[in-house]
């Protein structure tokens, strides 16, 4: 029985949701031509979903997200491989709790620079555990055509050039990850690729070293021959030395010691991993390599001469193992093994593949009036700073157009705007909207439902009367309609003047907030010809009940459409906004300022629950007999 690292069926229980990492596993998996995805669950701790979604080839699965391992373990009983991608800070405690459980066969661990008395703590916990910790400071393992732990190999493209994607008959160990993708680059040109590599890892206490993989590589079948990458620094290399030496290891190893320039520096020189540095001569590359040599070991002169070593060792035992593989294995194994076939196409991602031209796609939504995409957002075409402050000179009522309307006012537009927004913002706390605001606000409601109860009111019996005023006002005057042919037409049509009429104002008792806005227009308006006919109609219609006057949303809606003409909008701009709601939108962001008030004043006093007092409902319901 082979002794191999991991199958076609390994899954792992990945540790933080590395999503780069995650995916490249899948896409190995997927050429692998796997069933099952390699990654059963994630665990993230501060996680608010339950799933997270990524593709296997083509289509898109779901990888289920826990928040601690205790409950992916339970979940995934399965799955023998943790992947511990926390950070160095969190990495040991991860690690431990994740000894815990029996499920777990191999963990891996990719943070670098854990402190070295918790790195050794880590790795004796393992070994009394049974488990098999790959790293710190790795960049994972990998069974070619079966399983690969996160980044290792590369891209898929270079895992593919290198051969990763499909059984070879090399055992790999190294302990860098780049040099490991090195040595599989030259492996997979000069002999038939890798049947398992991993690289161990660069700090100086790795959870499992060079001859915990070798005496693996021993007995897996499927491995032919073994290269060892080593490097200046500790003393790993020797206890292969003594597994060759005694007879335990039997297959053919090539090794090679990097760091052999050291021995030109007059001074001790600190490559780039953290064990790798020569603390005695017998850590150095020299006395390394030396010492391989002579316990039989295959020991290149030079590292350049290690691709030709590998195809020698790689001859002479080729004619072996396409032998046992007719005898021994099925004709796909065979096929993977000496050929490579057509491998199952990975879709290009979308993002990577729009970034880099090779797409077009229609865009869902177009936005004319802001931007977000640069070192700042602007307000069609202003950015915001050179908005915001009050030295900009910039008023509410110039942001309001500029959002709205896509351009800066004059100031006399802008500040009948601010006006309006001002002259509508409240109305007391008995009017529909109001009401209803302070009713959710006293039933416990948070701010937000509570505005928004009072805002579903609004409608054209209450604020909304702004769109018809203007719409119909408009058409009287643009008609040439004397004011009394303006009456008779809305009769005739079935409707109410909107804007027209009060509950208590009235031509003895006139609505000074209509005042107001008539003697800003007079004064700042070029003209107000549309809100003249209003006044004139008005006439009419009080002629026949004092309260039928020009009320505020009259008002404002036919000063609205006067503000346009004036500022030469054509009347199917006009129009155009008369029916997109704009005009009523006014209402409802002025009345927003008053309904949010009213809501605070409700928290303020902590009023109860508000019920109806029975005594105002009529109650006509009759009982059963």
């Amino acid at each position: 029985m082979t002794a191999q690292l991991f199958t076609n069926d390994t899954q792992a229980i990945f540790w933080n949701n590395n999503t780069k990492a995650i995916q490249q596993m899948l896409d190995y998996g997927y050429i692998c031509r796997r069933e099952t995805p390699s990654v059963a669950a994630i665990v993230h701790p501060t996680t608010q979903t339950s799933v997270q979604k990524f593709f296997f080839g083509p289509r898109e699965v779901v990888i289920p997200v826990v928040k601690t391992t205790e409950e992916a373990v339970r979940r995934f009983p399965e799955a023998d491989v943790f992947l511990n991608f926390a950070s160095f800070r969190t990495a040991y405690d991860v690690t431990m709790d994740s000894l815990k459980y029996k499920s777990l066969k191999t963990i891996m661990v990719t943070a670098e620079g854990i402190p070295e008395r918790l790195a050794r703590t880590m790795v004796i916990k393992a070994k009394e555990a049974g488990k098999l910790l790959i790293g710190p400071s790795s960049v994972g393992a990998i069974t070619p055509g079966s399983f690969k732990i996160a980044n290792i190999g590369g891209t898929m493209d270079n895992i593919v050039k290198t051969k990763l994607h499909r059984p070879g008959s090399a055992g790999l160990v190294t302990r860098s990850g780049g040099l490991f993708n090195e040595l599989a680059n030259i492996v997979s040109i000069n002999a038939n690729g890798l049947a398992e590599g991993v690289a161990v890892g660069g700090d100086r206490y790795p959870g499992s070293t060079f001859i915990d993989y070798i005496r693996m590589m021993e007995k897996n079948d499927k491995v032919r021959y073994i290269i060892l990458l080593g490097e200046v620094g500790g003393t790993d290399e020797y206890d292969v030395i003594e597994a060759v030496k005694n007879g335990e290891i039997t297959k053919p190893i090539i090794g090679w010691s990097l760091g052999t320039v050291a021995a030109h520096f007059a001074s001790e020189v600190q490559f780039g991993h953290a064990g790798a540095k020569a603390n005695s001569n017998s850590e150095t590359a020299v006395a390394k390599n030396k010492a391989m040599r002579n316990a039989g070991i295959q020991v290149p002169d030079t590292f350049n001469e290690l691709p030709k070593l590998i195809n020698e060792v790689y001859n002479q035992i080729k004619d072996q193992i396409s032998e046992d593989v007719t005898t021994k294995t099925t004709k796909s194994e065979t096929d993977a093994v000496t050929t490579d076939e057509q491998l199952p196409e990975i879709p290009e991602d979308y993002t990577a593949a729009k970034k880099s031209g090779k797409i077009r796609k229609q865009t869902n939504f177009i936005c004319t009036i802001s931007d977000d995409r640069g070192e700042e957002a602007v307000y069609a075409g202003f950015p915001i700073s050179s908005v915001a402050t009050p030295d900009t000179g910039f008023s509410i009522g110039d942001v309001l157009a500029l959002l709205w309307f896509k351009k800066r006012y004059p100031k006399w537009a802008s500040d009948f705007i601010e006006t309006v927004i001002k002259t509508v913002a409240d109305h007391g706390p008995a009017v529909s909207g109001a009401h209803n605001a302070r009713v959710t606000a006293r039933a416990g409601k948070d701010l937000i439902s509570s505005l928004v109860s009072g805002i579903l009111t609004i409608g054209p019996r209450f604020g909304g009367a702004i769109d018809g005023a203007a719409k119909h006002f408009k058409h009287g005057k643009d008609e040439n309609m004397s004011p009394h042919a303006f009456v008779d037409y809305m009769k005739q049509e079935g409707l109410a003047i909107p804007g027209i009429g009060h509950r208590i104002k009235s031509t003895k008792n006139p609505d000074l907030r209509v005042e107001s806005l008539k003697k800003f227009a007079k004064d700042n308006f070029p003209d107000t010809l549309t809100l003249n006919f209003a006044l004139e109609v008005e006439k009419v219609t009080t002629s026949k009940k004092p309260n039928l006057i020009l009320n505020v949303d009259g008002a404002v809606g036919v000063l609205l459409v006067d503000m346009w003409k004036n500022l030469n909008y054509s009347d199917k701009e006009i129009e155009q906004l008369i029916d997109s709601g704009a005009l009523n939108a006014f209402f409802v962001l002025g009345r927003t300022i008053g309904f949010i008030g009213h809501v605070l004043d409700e928290k303020r006093l902590n009023m109860p629950l508000y019920r109806h007092e029975l005594d105002d409902i009529l109650y006509d319901v009759e009982l059963a007999e």
